[in-house]
């Protein structure tokens, strides 16, 4: 090689160095906080890589995660020229790992933009640019031109940006993100603009993974499984874009690579599957069957998605005495877990890593729960797809917003709505039902709670009523803890620290009685705190020999409730969240106050 070749390469390998230096300075976690053990493996190139989408999988996509521009601008002020600086999606901006640690508030707007490289697609075929979650109003504009605009902060949502494409080259993206957090009615969960006691830091933008996909023009737009495991059938629909009146789908049940199953159908009809020699899934055995549905046109497959599914069933059962209880394939299980609120100290609603997502889960199936109820959030999808994959049932409240809880002056809290504006009742029954449609797919979710405590509870007999003809494969938990009505599946009570159970004469005998939440007792760990003091539980404890010896004496209370008709019951909580310091974990995950092994021997008296 020439010496001036030579010199052309180590000058094309210092610059390139020299970005990728530079790439790497633009972004550092924000100091100042407790950080879990995950943070040092996140990087600025591609974090959180894995498929984000694991019940439709396909092989073409992109991962648009990584360093985009940002700038916090007020509300008034049109597109910026210029941006303030780096920000890593897709950690909020309130986020440590954000690099950015910033606060937004409902009168600024939140600017994100990135450029990225046009996907080479077939003859006709189509771009769908995908966002995980973005809290909470997003429009979003390519080369200039807007897209379309998604309310909702924890529904995923996709646009078609393949006319906006230009070339082959760069291509611009820019995201406007509009959050009024607790100034608006919208769902929002624990958030508030002042965190204070149970209430969290903001989380502003996007927070789940963007990415891009290529497909035919024609291809599979979303599924709806339906397992029937008494008629021992799988119902599948088959939801097809730009579908033409000849075109098929042949959809595939495979187990353990073998197949089951298979029916080509007309883009119009529901396949019915039958699944012979059933493998039910449940916690203690969480089997899972593959699914493959390919859209045929000519007999060639024109899009193909893989899947999977699980054959279980919910149910309630009355028992010898008359006592509604829950039933999981047609068995009585006590439903036993903790309140999960799903916030880490570094990224907030998004965990550094998708092994930190998946610990939480397998910490808590280590210390014999069989349940989780996930609290006022809705998790990306692949931590239900880790819960479906480890054998967790899963709880599913929807993200609370409006107004504070209105309780009636009552013991029982008997049938008490508020009044909220049309606008935020639409926002409320739109986001409900795109978290249902889109997270119906996972066997883990057995159960949906519409309300939480009477926080924004409205119009409970309609909502509740809607939700179970919407889908009739779940059980209803209508009101945590809430305001009590004659409807829904599960009547739920709240009591703090010590368990009790809902009065069994309160509304007949045709709900399930559960215990949704007790517990709360608190040990702050030094040095594994959000902040130095002022922590607090529902009851602290200065040990943790004595915080295993009450938790275990509740166990003893539970399992003589069990005895009078409780079918299950809720922890607070898995983790310490900022100034709470009731979790089994530090909000770090770096100490576990409870031994899991003594833990999962406690809770076996609940299972007999």
């Amino acid at each position: 090689m020439t010496n001036y070749k030579l010199s052309i390469l180590f000058l094309i390998t210092g610059i390139f160095s020299q970005f990728t230096v530079n790439s790497q300075s633009e972004w550092a976690p924000v100091e100042g906080k407790i950080m879990s053990k995950w943070a040092k493996e996140v990087t600025s190139e591609k974090p959180l890589n894995e498929y984000p989408r694991p019940q439709m999988v396909r092989k073409n996509w992109t991962n648009l995660n990584g360093l985009w521009d940002y700038a916090i601008k007020p509300k008034d002020e049109k597109q910026p020229f210029t941006f303030d600086g780096k920000i890593l999606v897709p950690y909020a901006v309130e986020s440590a790992l954000s690099g950015v640690g910033k606060m937004v508030g409902k009168e600024n707007n939140l600017w994100y933009k990135t450029y990225f490289t046009a996907p080479k697609t077939s003859r006709n075929g189509r771009v769908l640019l995908h966002f995980g979650a973005v809290d909470w109003e997003a429009e979003v504009l390519v080369n200039g031109e807007k897209v379309g605009m998604h309310q909702g902060g924890y529904d995923p949502f996709t646009f078609d940006i393949t006319n906006l494409i230009k070339g082959k080259g760069a291509q611009e993206l820019i995201v406007k993100v509009w959050d009024p957090t607790d100034e608006g009615p919208q769902p929002r969960g624990k958030q508030v603009k002042n965190p204070n006691g149970i209430w969290y830091t903001p989380v502003t933008g996007i927070w789940q993974t963007v990415w891009l996909e290529t497909v035919n023009d024609a291809y599979i737009s979303g599924l709806k499984t339906m397992p029937d495991i008494d008629a021992k059938t799988l119902k599948v629909n088959v939801k097809i874009e730009n579908a033409g009146s000849s075109d098929k789908v042949l959809v595939k049940a495979l187990k353990d690579g073998a197949m089951v199953a298979e029916q080509e159908i007309s883009v119009q009809e529901e396949a019915s599957l039958s699944i012979p020699n059933m493998q039910l899934w449940s916690p203690d055995s969480p089997f899972l069957y593959d699914l493959e549905v390919s859209l045929l046109q000519k007999g060639k497959a024109k899009d193909k998605v893989t899947s999977y599914f699980g054959m279980r069933k919910m149910s309630l059962e009355k028992d010898e005495k008359g006592v509604q209880k829950l039933m999981l394939n047609n068995e009585f299980l006590f439903q036993f877990g903790p309140l999960d609120q799903g916030w880490w100290p570094d990224g907030l609603y998004t965990a550094p890593t998708d092994e930190a997502l998946r610990f939480d889960i397998e910490k808590t199936k280590e210390m014999g729960f069989n349940m989780i109820r996930k609290h006022v959030k809705v998790e990306s999808a692949r931590w239900y797809h880790h819960c479906d994959k480890l054998g967790m049932l899963v709880w599913q409240d929807m993200p609370n917003g409006d107004k504070s809880p209105k309780w009636l002056n009552s013991p029982a809290y008997e049938g008490a709505d508020i009044e909220r504006s049309p606008e935020s009742q639409e926002i409320y029954k739109t986001e409900w039902k795109e978290i249902m449609s889109d997270f119906s797919l996972f066997p883990s979710i057995v159960v949906w709670v519409p309300f939480n405590e009477a926080w924004g509870q409205f119009k409970t007999v309609e909502i509740v009523e809607w939700t179970q003809k919407y889908d009739p494969t779940r059980l209803v938990n209508s009101a945590s803890g809430g305001n009590y009505f004659d409807v829904g599946d599960i009547l739920d009570l709240h009591h703090y620290p010590d368990p009790r159970m809902p009065r069994a004469d309160l509304f007949g005998k045709e709900q399930a009685l559960v215990l949704g939440e007790y517990g709360g007792l608190g040990l702050p760990m030094e040095n594994h705190t959000w902040q130095k003091k002022d922590n607090w539980g529902y009851r602290s404890f200065t040990n943790k020999e004595d915080l295993a010896e009450r938790y275990a004496s509740y166990i003893e209370e539970l399992v003589e409730l069990i005895g009078k008709g409780l079918s299950g019951a809720i922890y607070t909580q898995t983790t310490d969240v900022e100034v709470e310091i009731n979790g089994l974990m530090t909000y770090d995950r770096e100490v576990i106050k409870i031994d899991p092994a003594f833990l999962k021997k406690t809770h076996q008296k609940l299972y007999k």
